[in-house]
């Protein structure tokens, strides 16, 4: 037997959750049995929670949690042997398929990778899906060309999950880091990690006030979408590109198309859920390289499965700060 966080919904579709004792009897199909040393919290893990799943869950009962990291038991793919150390995000696991918010999973080799040599379970899911994503747009950025003479970099969000880890990597790769925030308590806490010039949110979160503004930002890290994004793709340098990874300042982008053709500008949409195994291992091998472990530990805060409800709704309302890892064991 063994805990995890489930998900019931009862026939009047009320939706409760709680920790269950489950067996092995229950765990899905799949390669690969792991057992989870560590889990975290994902702005999807706070919408599996509300009454209908947030349009994520297929089926209850269901146990959430997009990303995992842990320890092999047993294996049926000549990859990964008892022993080994592993993580996973992405692939729709704790939305469509059982989560990692359990002290044991089940899933498709395919999905895992390797943990990367220096980084430990725990750090990798200080990490996780938010901090896999804000790597990804680091990527991109820099296979389009940027480099840390270009310019400074603009972080949206940058208190949050993806812009903390966005912010530590850039600065750690030597490039000037300005990170938008709502949060003036934040301050500290983002030049801790690298922020040299903090951009009152107020500033950037409005509707378009011309087709194009002074050109400032050689590249952008954007997890906040909307008018915000929308706003500063007409602030980028000429050739500039922004990555955009989330929408939590909403899913509509009311820009403008002069930028694109007057500055030559690059917006380049970034997925952390489908993407290729060769494309994850690059991605975890530079976090290995390029995080800061120091700066990572100070956006950590420590959970157990039981806060899970709780701290679900709070990142929904933008009430958690960095990186929440949680102790499935504890």
């Amino acid at each position: 037997m063994f805990n995890a966080v489930l998900i019931e919904k009862d026939e009047d579709g009320t939706v409760t959750a709680g920790i269950k004792a489950l067996s092995e009897e229950q765990l899905p199909d799949g390669d690969v049995t792991v057992a989870v040393d560590y889990s975290t919290v994902n702005y999807k893990d706070g919408l599996c929670f509300t009454a209908n799943g947030g349009g994520l869950v297929r089926n209850y009962p269901h146990v959430p949690g997009i990303d995992f990291a842990g320890t092999v038991e047993s294996s049926q793919d000549p990859r990964y042997s008892a022993g080994d150390k592993v993580v996973l995000t992405g692939w729709r696991v704790g939305e469509a398929h059982w989560g990692g918010f359990s002290q044991k999973v089940r899933v498709k080799a395919d999905w895992l990778v390797p943990l990367p040599d220096g980084v430990t379970p725990r750090q990798a899911m200080g990490v996780g899906t938010a901090g896999i994503a804000a790597m990804f747009g680091i990527l991109a950025l820099e296979d389009h060309g940027l480099t840390p003479e270009k310019g400074t970099v603009l972080v949206t969000g940058a208190a949050g999950g993806v812009g903390s880890i966005a912010v530590a990597i850039l600065s750690n790769l030597g490039y000037k880091v300005a990170g938008v925030t709502g949060r003036p308590e934040s301050e500290a806490y983002l030049k801790s990690l690298g922020v040299s010039e903090i951009i009152p949110r107020d500033e950037v979160n409005e509707a378009i006030k011309r087709p194009m503004e002074s050109a400032r930002w050689a590249g952008i890290v954007d997890a906040v979408g909307g008018e915000m994004l929308a706003r500063v793709l007409g602030q980028l340098v000429y050739g500039g590109s922004a990555a955009a990874i989330g929408n939590a300042g909403g899913a509509k982008l009311p820009a403008n198309v002069i930028p694109f053709l007057l500055r030559g500008v690059n917006l380049l949409g970034i997925d952390s859920v489908m993407q290729p195994y060769e494309n994850r291992l690059r991605a975890w091998q530079r976090i290995g390289k390029d995080l800061p472990m120091d700066k990572l530990e100070a956006m950590i805060s420590p959970a157990v499965l039981a806060d899970m409800p709780e701290l679900g709704a709070q990142i929904l309302k933008g009430q958690v700060q960095g990186r929440v890892v949680v102790d499935v064991n504890a």
